[in-house]
This record gives C-alpha cells, sequence and structure tokens, in this order.
C-alpha cells in the first residue's frame, strides 16, 4: 500500500512544488497538493494503479498544478481553467515531457470545473477531477480512512472562500475570463450580485 503522504521526487516534481508554493495561496497549494493524494487514493480504491493509462508523475502534475490558474502567473485574458492548463504545459514542456503527455495533462486541467466532459476524457481527466471533487467533499467516503492524516500535513486554511475570492479575482479581468455558464463567470456574476456566493454558503464537510 502506498504511504498516503508520499509525494513524487525529482527535478519536475520539485519544480512543480515551487511554482505552486510561490505563486497560490498557502491555502489553494494545500488543496492542489491533497488533490493529488486523493485522487491517488481513489486510484487505488478503485484498482486503477496498474491501468496503463495511470501515470503517477502526471497526476501529480495535473492535480498539483490544476489552479495555476488563479496564481500570480496567469494574466488573467481567459478563463483559469485554459490559463492554468497553458502555464503547466509551458513547465512541463521545459523539463522534457513529451509532447503526447503535456497534452493530457493539459486536458485533464483544462477539464477539471467540467463535469461529464472530464470523465470521459481519460484516466488522467477523470482522476484530476475526482481528486479535486473529494477535497471539496464529494465522494469523500473513499478517503475516509485517511482523510485526518492528509489534512494535519497541509491544512485547509479556508480553502473555500479564499480559491472563490481567487476564482472571482481572476473573472474580474477581462470579460474572455469569465464566460457566460462558466464556474468562474457565475462566481463573479453572484458575487457582484449579492456579495456572497453559494460555494461560501455551503462551505466543505471538512471547512472549519
Amino acid at each position: 500500500m502506498t504511504d498516503i503522504l508520499a509525494l513524487p521526487t525529482g527535478p519536475l516534481a520539485d519544480k512543480i512544488l515551487s511554482t505552486v508554493h510561490s505563486t497560490e495561496s498557502p491555502s489553494v497549494a494545500h488543496h492542489s497538493i491533497r488533490s493529488f493524494l486523493f485522487a491517488r487514493q481513489l486510484a487505488e480504491h478503485e484498482g486503477c494503479l496498474d491501468d496503463p493509462a495511470y501515470n503517477a508523475e502526471l497526476l501529480f502534475a495535473a492535480t498539483v498544478l490544476h489552479d495555476l490558474g488563479v496564481g500570480t502567473l496567469a494574466p488573467g485574458r481567459t478563463r483559469f481553467e485554459v490559463e492554468g492548463a497553458d502555464l503547466a504545459a509551458e513547465l512541463l514542456t521545459g523539463h522534457g515531457v513529451a509532447a503526447a503527455d503535456v497534452d493530457r495533462v493539459w486536458e485533464a486541467i483544462a477539464l477539471h470545473t467540467s463535469p461529464g466532459i472530464a470523465e470521459r476524457r481519460g484516466l488522467l481527466a477523470y482522476l484530476t477531477r475526482e481528486g479535486v471533487g473529494i477535497d471539496f467533499g464529494r465522494n469523500a467516503h473513499v478517503v475516509a480512512g485517511s482523510h485526518e492524516d492528509i489534512h494535519a500535513a497541509y491544512p485547509r486554511l479556508s480553502m473555500v472562500s479564499t480559491l472563490v475570492d481567487a476564482i472571482v479575482e481572476h473573472a474580474a479581468r477581462a470579460e474572455a475570463a469569465a464566460p457566460r455558464y462558466s464556474i468562474a463567470g457565475e462566481l463573479l456574476r453572484e458575487r457582484r450580485a449579492a456579495g456572497v456566493t453559494e460555494l461560501e454558503r455551503a462551505g466543505s464537510p471538512w471547512e472549519g
């Protein structure tokens, strides 16, 4: 059984971690790392670790980098999922990752807020979306025996409200960053209309 807190090592993994820690808020960076740990547990739970399509390094890249679009590197010219995918692709390409694998990570990040689509675009996109979802409390039973240790190592730090604020701030920079019916677009419109979003009110089963 995999150590639930173990992370990939090496120059690429180090660059991924240093990038999220230096460009995202601590709460968003922790959310991104937890998303990997939860996604890997889901893969183990569903018997995917021996699937030829499973690649722990690519899963680490896709989950840990999935919110680069709300960090300081993102220019705010288009939706945050796409800018995050572009930034991740640039980082991976710079470290010699094969173009086909870069494309898989790009797709997983770009689709991580797209229910009903990500799940049909291969194992990496599926696990990335589900790992992120588990950190919001969806299908949390999968990690019921380990989430306390993961949260102790990577505390939530009011993640939901911090992430919503970051998404809304990014969405407000350009019309193309907040297309109608996208998560960013609807959060921005709700914030402008009511000053508070449903996501902030609802929080998460693990939000203190």
